[in-house]
């Protein structure tokens, strides 16, 4: 048993491993998971400026991901919604009414410019066999932004779930520039159907945020929600608006959705029902306000790491740095690559170092005539001349050599050298550098389509008990034994709103709070109290009770406050053993009488007692206090109304009748 323990410990660690790192969970360096990075690639692979079939490129993508066209389709949706790398042409659907993208058949995308600017690089990409091993894919895109902040993110791994927002690209670039610059910075999500956010508990993407949709509320019969929250479409804010009227939280006539290319969802009021009323109610029982909570996981050197949004944006201002020295060094590289051959063309063919291969029979000799020809000239090479250059030298044609421009071969070589120079300049102001190159991202983004769209306020969460309207009849049924706002028979006893709690006191002695619902069954015992389940209420109720042993006969009092609950559990004021309850009374203040049965020697046939003169507990659960040890008649209770008077207690919902305990 404990090896086939360790195999499928072995196979579920890997299993794990493999669907954190290679399906849900983004890599911090090109925020993309691995669907998403073979979509970039086999659209960087058929690139021409045109348009492509959404269906050849998930056709193409399929040698790379071996997952089925399913997921790819769905992905490649989704990064074309995004507007950031991929343009799409036809119906990708709509995000604000949730309808689905068309067929891939029908649909068409391309890369954008920005794709390649920030993410292509081949030179200084990893590559590596793809799972068939017939082809080369990246291990990830040298990306110069934090693409998971500007695109956000969401995936479901084993034990884990990775949510992050999107943001604004402009804001993110701005944000990148002032890393750079050893600013500050303060990064909040931007959706794309606007909104408004409340950011106090972002926490840098580790906490949550509360978003609202905006309501248009200057006509005080009808409200229009022109942004949705994010997340929510208008068919799902329509549906939570109905169920919230039906249950008659909301008080509306009709609701009408003209929802397109923006939102447009008209709700109109009932007769003596205005705007400013109804707010706070959809806030509180609808869509309009929700809250989400974010949890910024990522793939950092492959492990799953929580990676706060600054701390995202801080990581990829250095790796943009990185990334642009490398490029310059490779630049440099091939620009010394090209002075060096055009260094050598112009010595080959202006000293005529050709001439000298003329009466050479062999290629070894022909070699060797072209490198000493080449020695009176060592101090104007970038190099040293190897076999590769001397191979290339031999293959310029004699009409290109007879056609030779020196002056132009000299600009050339200019040119060359006032590049080298940038580059050299470039690496030593690398930081000035990379805050032009952010520029020029800037500049290639259009400011109108990624200006923000979610205002962010601050606004506190609107409780839905605070503003809940207590118009449900709670009823009780003795005769079923059920409670509930949904019973046809019964006694009303409380008006409620469906989020309060009820506080019952059977006359049994048993009390239980409870959640209020439509009918739940308590018991056919009777209710002796019922009230809202408020501690500050409850705490200023003080029970009595009367209970008497049943071997002894003995009776006993006990007076006490209830401070304490578990809603749904069931109580009994009664200490445990064989004890009767004999009464029951929330009188603040009464006079007992006790009449004791005559022939059994007693000298006083009757007594009286005063609930003030026994002390209040602050639980039901302590033992009472002996009363009385002889055998009762009758046992009655007055309530006092002040110092000088007393009074029977008027039948009331709660039951204090007197009866004989001994009949």
């Amino acid at each position: 048993m404990s090896h086939v323990t360790k195999i499928f410990d072995e196979n579920f660690i890997e299993y794990a491993s493999y669907v954190i790192r290679d399906r849900a969970i983004p890599d911090i360096l090109d925020g993309f998971k691995p669907v998403q990075r073979r979509i970039i690639h086999t659209l960087l692979e058929m690139d021409d400026g045109r348009y492509h079939k959404v269906a050849n490129v998930v056709g193409a993508t399929m040698k790379y991901h071996p997952h089925g066209d399913t997921s790819i389709y769905e992905a490649l949706v989704n990064l074309t919604n995004c507007n950031l790398f991929i343009e799409g042409q036809g119906n990708f659907g709509n995000f604000l009414t949730g309808d689905s993208a068309a067929a891939g058949r029908y649909i068409e995308c391309r890369l954008l410019p920005l794709a390649k600017k920030i993410l292509y690089n081949p030179e200084i990409t990893e590559y590596v066999d793809s799972y068939d091993g017939r082809n080369q894919e990246p291990v990830v895109f040298p990306a110069k932004i934090p693409v998971v902040v500007v695109q956000g993110t969401s995936g479901i791994a084993v034990g884990m779930k990775t949510d992050i927002l999107p943001h604004n690209l402009l804001e993110v670039l701005d944000a990148e520039a002032a890393v750079l610059r050893g600013e500050e910075i303060a990064l909040y999500p931007d959706f794309p159907g606007g909104g408004i956010v409340d950011v106090s508990a972002y926490d840098d993407g580790r906490g949550s945020v509360n978003v609202r949709a905006r309501l248009d509320t200057s006509d005080p019969k009808k409200i229009v929600i022109t942004e949705l929250p994010y997340g929510v479409t208008s068919e799902q804010m329509i549906d939570s608006i109905e169920d919230a009227a039906k249950k008659g939280k909301l008080h509306i006539a009709s609701i009408n959705d003209f929802t397109a290319e923006t939102a447009n969802i008209e709700i109109n009021l009932q007769r003596n029902t205005y705007t400013k009323d109804m707010v706070d109610a959809l806030y509180a029982y609808t869509k309009c306000e929700n809250k989400i909570t974010v949890n910024p996981i990522v793939i950092v050197d492959n492990l799953p790491k929580v990676v706060s949004i600054t701390e995202m944006v801080k990581f990829h201002a250095h790796h943009l740095v990185d990334t642009l020295i490398k490029e310059l060094n490779i630049e440099k590289g091939h620009l010394i690559d090209k002075l060096h051959a055009r260094t050598l063309e112009r010595i080959f063919i202006e000293e005529r170092i050709y001439k000298r291969i003329e009466n050479k029979k062999t290629q070894e000799t022909v070699v060797n005539a072209v490198i000493t020809g080449f020695a009176p000239f060592k101090a104007e090479l970038v190099r040293d001349i190897d076999l590769d250059d001397v191979d290339r030298l031999l293959k310029i044609p004699i009409r290109r050599i007879s056609l030779f421009d020196i002056e132009k071969n000299r600009s050339e070589i200019d040119e060359i050298n006032a590049a080298i120079a940038l580059c050299d300049e470039r690496l030593a102001n690398i930081t000035e550098y990379a805050l032009s190159y952010l520029e020029e991202l800037k500049a290639m983004v259009d400011e109108k389509v990624w200006a923000r769209k979610t205002e962010i306020g601050s606004f506190g969460v609107v409780d839905a008990k605070q503003i809940a309207v207590r118009n449900l009849e709670l009823k009780y049924d003795e005769a079923t034994g059920y409670i509930g706002t949904n019973l046809k028979t019964g006694e009303t006893l409380l008006k409620v709103s469906s989020f309060d709690k009820v506080f019952y006191m059977r006359k049994d002695g048993c009390y239980r709070v409870i959640n209020v619902s439509e009918k739940e069954f308590i018991g056919t015992d009777g209710i002796f109290y019922i009230n809202y389940a408020e501690k500050e209420l409850l705490q200023n109720i003080v029970f009595t009770i009367i209970y008497r042993e049943k071997e002894s006969k003995f009776y006993f009092i006990n007076r006490f406050t209830i401070t304490s609950f578990v809603t749904g559990k069931l109580y009994s004021i009664l200490p445990q053993g064989n004890y009767k309850l004999v009464k029951l009374s929330i009188f603040p203040n009464a006079i007992i009488t006790a009449k004791y049965k005559p022939g059994c020697g007693y000298r006083v046939l009757e007594e009286t007692f005063r609930f003030a003169d026994f002390s209040v507990r602050k639980s039901a659960s302590t033992n009472g206090m002996k009363l009385i040890t002889k055998q009762l008649a009758s046992l009655t209770l007055r309530q006092i109304k002040d110092s000088s008077t007393s009074e029977e207690a008027e039948p009331t919902l709660f039951d204090d009748s007197i009866k004989d305990e001994n009949k």
